[in-house]
């Protein structure tokens, strides 16, 4: 009575000596592998996760004594079967110290579209107090939920102090009318339906929280109005990708220009990533990397990458670079360390071991986290979840 999500790291290596069993018949049975030839059996490591539960994952998730990487792959799991259970035990996790442990538990929410999550997210945005990295998370899970209770608590803060959070939440208020526009208007066709299961490009994290085969799904009325139903990728993007009429060189001469709306670059910089050529569109994001002054979209070209998992110089230099800076945001470093672990290059992980001691907590968590998505993607050895049945909707 199990089910399991498909993955590209399904067929995950057997544990343990590979024995040789002679094909030819003997009377006495099965031939034992002799004392000289015998593989001395290796104690593997115990995986994050086999056939557990949503309890189990919430035990590791909320257990602070694990290392930050296990309770990362508890939090995939329980995104990846999003139940309302899974939502509970996600929410209940809020009151971690970890700002980049709160910040992804607000994204995974965001990317659930969890309406069971609005209150909470709503009261972490509106907390002075709280970092400002997982009050933007806050801000931008409400804009991908987009449903009518959002509206109060987005219009608020965009007016805040904070540029990020100020900035995320203009563009989750953009996003909520687009969305609005979309129910209203009828957008959602069996084509969309047919479309949205055919997203399968995305990161290292993105993969592990594809959903579970026969998963529970959350329903809410914002779910049936996802805005980047026609990209290829696993993920709730903050802004609809730009119209596939729009010349890629314009494209480009938008993502670039510091004068328009971020609005209007976002939407450039997901057309680019929808639409291929992975080495041309890294060199652009790389560019921008040394260009903007926007932490906010620097972050995002950060995640863009590590999506496309570009391996060529220029990307990992620009990544490099904007990890290696110390004067950068903490958003923006954080996810140039998660773009570097998902493209996955061997001689990048010195770097990351590296600054997994940095002084910001933020950036030595995301470092940890990042190398072991790396392994994950060098080795092709993740096992993949596998939930109770009867209690995976629990």
């Amino acid at each position: 009575g199990t089910y399991a999500r498909p993955s590209r790291f399904a067929s995950a290596r057997p544990s343990g000596p590979r024995l040789r069993v002679s094909t030819c018949g003997s009377s006495l049975g099965p031939l034992r592998p002799s004392r000289r030839t015998r593989a001395r059996p290796r104690k593997p490591p115990p995986p994050p996760f086999a056939t557990m539960s949503v309890a189990s994952l919430r035990l590791e998730l909320m257990d602070q004594s694990l290392g930050m990487p296990r309770r990362f792959r508890a939090l995939f799991g329980l995104r990846s079967v999003g139940s309302d259970a899974s939502v509970s035990a996600l929410l209940d996790s809020l009151v971690d110290p970890s700002a980049l442990f709160k910040h992804e538990v607000a994204f995974a929410l965001g990317q659930m579209q969890a309406q069971a999550a609005v209150a909470t997210l709503k009261t972490i945005l509106v907390d002075e107090k709280e970092h400002g990295m997982v009050r933007h998370e806050a801000a931008e899970a409400l804009g991908a939920i987009a449903s009518d209770e959002c509206l109060d608590a987005l219009e608020t803060a965009c007016g805040d102090e904070s540029q990020v959070v100020r900035e995320t939440a203009v563009l989750a208020l953009q996003r909520f009318r687009y969305a609005a526009a979309m129910r209203n208007g009828g957008v959602k066709s069996p084509k969309k339906a047919k479309e949205e299961n055919q997203k399968t490009l995305g990161s290292a994290k993105e993969k592990l929280c594809s959903s579970v085969l026969g998963g529970t799904t959350n329903t809410t009325p914002a779910a049936t109005t996802d805005t980047s139903h026609d990209s290829p990728y696993i993920s709730v993007d903050p802004v609809p990708a730009a119209s596939v009429h729009i010349p890629l060189d314009q494209l480009k001469l938008c993502l670039l220009d510091e004068a328009k709306p971020l609005w209007d670059r976002y939407a450039a910089m997901f057309a680019l990533r929808n639409r291929g050529g992975a080495p041309e569109v890294a060199k652009v994001l790389a560019e921008v990397l040394v260009t903007s002054k926007s932490a906010l979209l620097k972050h995002e070209v950060c995640y863009v990458l590590g999506q496309i998992q570009e391996r060529g110089e220029g990307a990992r230099a620009a990544l490099t670079t904007v990890l290696e800076n110390c004067n950068e945001h903490p958003m923006v470093r954080h996810e140039a360390a998660e773009a570097i672990g998902s493209i996955a290059a061997v001689h990048t992980k010195s770097l990351l071991e590296k600054y997994r001691s940095d002084t910001c907590q933020i950036v030595a968590e995301s470092c940890e986290v990042a190398l072991d998505m790396m392994e994950m993607e060098i080795n092709d050895e993740f096992v993949p979840l596998v939930v109770e049945a009867q209690t995976a909707s629990a």
